[in-house]
C-alpha cells in the first residue's frame, strides 16, 4: 500500500512512527523489551471538522511535522514493511516538535 496516497477523513492524521533501537547510553534493546516510540512524522492530514456554523476548522498539524502522541493512541495500519503507520485523531497529538 502506498501511504503517500492515503487521505484521512475528518480530523484524522496519518503518522509514520519513528524508529528507536538504542537507549540514550547506546545500549541496544531487543524488540520485546522496547517501548514503541511515541514520536513520528505526519504523512497525511484530513480536511478537519465543521463547527456549529458549518465552517471547516482545519487541523493544527501539517504534512512533514514531527509530532509527539499519546502512548496507546491511534490505530496501526499493516504496511508489509519495517515502517509502522498509525491513524490518529488530532486530540491524540500532544505537541508538534520544533
Amino acid at each position: 500500500m502506498d501511504f503517500k496516497k492515503v487521505k484521512p477523513l475528518g480530523n484524522r492524521i496519518l503518522v509514520r512512527r519513528s524508529e528507536v533501537t538504542t537507549t540514550k547510553n547506546g545500549i541496544i534493546l531487543p524488540e520485546s523489551a522496547q517501548e514503541k516510540p511515541r514520536q513520528g512524522e505526519v504523512i497525511a492530514v484530513g480536511p478537519g471538522l465543521p463547527n456549529k456554523k458549518g465552517e471547516l476548522i482545519s487541523l493544527a498539524v501539517n504534512v512533514g511535522d514531527q509530532v509527539l502522541f499519546s502512548s496507546y493512541s491511534g490505530t496501526e495500519l499493516p504496511s508489509g514493511k519495517e515502517d509502522e503507520y498509525l491513524i490518529l485523531s488530532e486530540e491524540d497529538i500532544l505537541e508538534v516538535l520544533q
